[in-house]
């Protein structure tokens, strides 16, 4: 039964997880029918990543990686800079090419191209060529657009051009090195910091190579940009206070990782795995489970990532500020992901000319904006129908003043586009999309609830309660509430943070699931 499902197609990530030995030798054997390949194949990719790859909430990062590397670096014999830097360097290698050895090499020549741009672009301002500088610049964008465009856009755009001359023998299957789109922005990021005089060129390439391969940010973000952590790259002083606040952090984004994201991320997958029909009520807890998942999921890898460099010494900026209490989308997008939108701001939407043009153009440079941000998270249609429609929506609102109503309906408005948002994000084309939506409307779905409704309900009715508390400043307001008394309010948050800790790492020693939803990135 399982074997012909998987042939004929019904072959989600959901059911490659539960039967991927199953699914792997049907791949390997070519028993899998045409229409099955593509999504087989990209489902059996995606679980080979999540088991191979070394992320944050891994029992091998947690008890054997990160503690070998804070023995070694904090060892009281050799406290040299340079020496915690190369320590740093080799972790982060290791730490990228734990899953795929490969690709460690296309990082490294990423590093030597983009540290020579760096220095043609010095070398020409010394020489006073604005031309010179220029072409540095423009050779660093080629070059990192390019290698993106092969490794991760190729196979989507010959399976296009394959699909609409209906052959099949033109497209190019390439792997995605995972993490590609952070180390090419965070490269390009440093040769614009270069050009734009914000950062001074570093001769040392090491410094470079540390600082695009770090492993707090290397596949998950934060966006790091060269300037915030220039100076630290060299000059950072490393405290018992910085450490101890750093672990903190650490705790609560593996606590939103483990905790929350998995447990209602079960949920969204069951949803999104159903192939036909479904009740409105499970399309619905479907569509928040995922929008809840991806907050806590990314959110939560952020704080680890921000903690940890505040483990070492570096302070990368907030990635997240509560986004889901946010009463229009151009709050929300002042929320979210705030390294991304920041970096689109500064190196893409301002040098177009930013809103100083004439309104026509600046729609157009608000388009370009969002379609690029759609691009940037994936190679498929279903990304870019997502940048578009918040293209829609900001255009919508910047265009009418909406954003600037109060009310309680503008938070209902918010979220309703966000959470349609996150299915477009979520599903596998747009076809699955629009029948998703469908079902969440009543059009094609199989009544109002369902059993699997139900049983969801049942069994993670505690933490989509907690989910949606914890989406809100909660933790904030009572350590405000708690200032006057600091002696209650230390002791509370070491109580929690140890609670967190512990259930968080017994889960991970026990737990089958634990998914990495960045694999497009």
């Amino acid at each position: 039964m399982i074997s012909r499902r998987l042939r004929h197609g019904d072959c989600s990530l959901f059911y490659v997880a539960k039967y991927s030995e199953i699914g792997y030798n049907l791949l390997q054997s070519g028993q899998i029918l045409p229409q099955a390949d593509d999504r087989l194949r990209g489902g059996w990719q995606a679980l080979r990543k999540e088991y191979i790859s070394m992320v944050f909430s891994s029992t091998v990062f947690l008890f054997l990686f990160l503690p070998v590397v804070i023995a070694v670096y904090y060892n009281p014999f050799v406290k040299a800079r340079g020496f915690r830097n190369i320590v740093l360097l080799i972790a982060s290698l290791f730490f990228y090419g734990w899953g795929e050895p490969v690709f460690v090499f296309l990082m490294i020549l990423s590093i030597i191209m983009n540290w020579a741009f760096g220095l043609m672009v010095d070398g020409m301002r010394k020489k006073g060529s604005t031309k010179g500088m220029k072409a540095g610049m423009i050779l660093s964008v080629v070059y990192n657009l390019g290698l993106m465009f092969i490794f991760k856009y190729l196979t989507f755009v010959t399976k296009n051009i394959g699909y609409l001359f209906n052959n099949d023998s033109i497209v190019v299957n390439i792997a995605l090195p995972i993490g590609i789109s952070f180390f090419t922005f965070q490269l390009m990021s440093y040769v614009f910091d270069v050009y734009y005089d914000t950062a001074n060129v570093q001769k040392n390439i090491m410094y470079v190579g540390l600082y695009v391969s770090m492993f707090p940010q290397l596949i998950a973000g934060p966006i790091v940009r060269y300037e915030t952590v220039a100076d630290e790259i060299e000059n950072r002083v490393e405290n018992k206070y910085d450490f101890a606040e750093g672990f903190g952090r650490f705790v609560v984004g593996l606590g939103k990782k483990i905790l929350i994201s998995n447990y209602v991320g079960k949920v969204a997958d069951i949803a999104f795995a159903t192939e036909g029909g479904m009740s409105v009520a499970m399309a619905w807890l479907g569509a928040v489970a995922y929008t809840l998942q991806i907050y806590f999921d990314f959110s939560g890898y952020s704080d680890m990532a921000i903690g940890l460099g505040r483990m070492f010494g570096f302070h990368f900026l907030e990635n997240f500020n509560f986004p889901y209490i946010s009463k229009s989308i151009t709050e929300f997008w002042r929320r979210w992901h705030i390294t991304l939108s920041t970096w689109f701001r500064d190196y893409v939407y301002i040098p177009l000319g930013g809103n100083r043009v004439s309104k026509g153009r600046n729609i157009w440079n608000i388009f370009v904006v969002w379609f690029l941000t759609g691009v940037w998270h994936g190679a498929n249609w279903t990304f870019i129908g997502w940048g578009l429609l918040y293209f829609v929506l900001l255009m919508f609102e910047k265009l009418t003043g909406f954003h600037k109503k109060n009310g309680w309906y503008m938070h209902v408005y918010t979220m309703f586009f966000v959470i349609l948002g996150w299915v477009l994000f979520r599903a596998d084309s747009i076809t699955a999309a629009v029948r998703y939506m469908g079902n969440m409307f009543g059009i094609g779905a199989t009544g109002l609830a369902d059993a699997t409704f139900v049983e969801c309900i049942k069994n993670s009715a505690v933490v989509f309660a907690a989910a949606v508390l914890f989406s809100f400043p909660v933790v904030k307001k009572v350590g405000a509430l708690l200032e006057n008394k600091p002696v209650v309010k230390n002791v509370l948050a070491s109580v929690c943070m140890v609670l967190v800790f512990v259930v968080s790492l017994l889960i991970c020693i026990k737990a089958t699931y634990n998914p990495f939803i960045y694999l497009n990135f």
